[in-house]
């Protein structure tokens, strides 16, 4: 664990609860991170951590969930806001510049609630990683304001998971889950149907014991990628896995070769 980078991150965290603050909270490792340390430091001061969790049909009931878990262990106050307008805001036909659009509305809604709760600044749980990649979310959050402590203090996705381990965060092992917009090529229509879909398939992939998944969807092939080392778990459970993507709608079912990989579908973006 890299002690320097921690007391970066910890020295900048504590110079913001001074007042209320807000943390935008996935329920994901890097945002419990924060939660966590932004309550440590606000516990001393008196202050209150509002984690704000965003709840849309691009992410799973499972996120709000573990969220809520989370944030109780933690003792801040658990917030959800519900954000299902993806068809209004022009991005149902998933355009390259999606991620830009949805950030900006949705936290542009995550920023009026932390002035209604007399809350100056707001955190996410952007890393140092997530700057280098195809992540045009990220512009929307700096043209709002919101700050990314992880990314300032140099922490990785590794730094992040060896300090949660540390402070023993339940969600340290979690792996990383983003919008199920990202299982679907760019400039595809998407419908709630064609989400949900997705996200039942992930569910019942993940319970065969299976650690980073993704279904990305072409069409009617429903192409599965997977760690390397649950290839044979794929290949053992080959017929069910068929028989139930299959009645969940779709036609051919594929296991992806190169594996598991985040952003495979920005490949299209790169060759351009």
């Amino acid at each position: 664990m890299d002690k320097q980078k921690l007391e970066l991150l910890k020295s900048e965290i504590d110079s913001y609860t001074d007042n209320n603050i807000v943390v935008a909270f996935s329920g994901g490792v890097d945002s419990s991170l924060i939660l966590k340390l932004a309550c440590d430091s606000a516990r001393l001061k008196g202050t209150t951590v509002y984690a704000v969790t965003i709840r849309s049909l691009f992410n799973s009931e499972e996120d709000v969930i573990i969220s809520k878990k989370t944030a109780a262990e933690t003792g801040a106050e658990h917030i959800v806001i519900y954000a299902d307008n993806f068809e209004e805001l022009g991005i149902g036909n998933n355009p390259p510049d999606r991620c830009y659009i949805c950030k900006k509305n949705i936290f542009s809604k995550l920023m009026e609630k932390a002035k209604e709760l007399n809350a100056p600044v707001v955190l996410d749980g952007t890393n140092k990683e997530d700057l280098n990649l195809y992540r045009p979310g990220i512009k929307a959050l700096k043209e709002l304001g919101i700050l990314s402590p992880l990314a300032d203090a140099g922490l990785t996705k590794k730094d992040v998971r060896e300090i949660a381990d540390y402070y023993n965060i339940s969600t340290s092992s979690r792996p990383s889950v983003p919008c199920f917009a990202t299982r679907f090529p760019y400039n595809t229509a998407i419908t709630t149907a064609d989400i949900k879909k997705v996200e039942k398939g992930e569910n019942y992939l993940k319970s065969l014991g299976l650690y980073n998944v993704r279904l990305r969807i072409h069409g009617n092939i429903a192409r599965i990628e997977v760690d390397e080392e649950y290839f044979s778990t794929i290949i053992s459970n080959r017929a069910e896995i068929i028989s139930k993507l299959k009645s969940i709608g779709y036609d051919y079912v594929v296991l992806d070769l190169e594996g598991f990989r985040s952003g495979s579908m920005d490949i299209s973006l790169r060759n351009q």
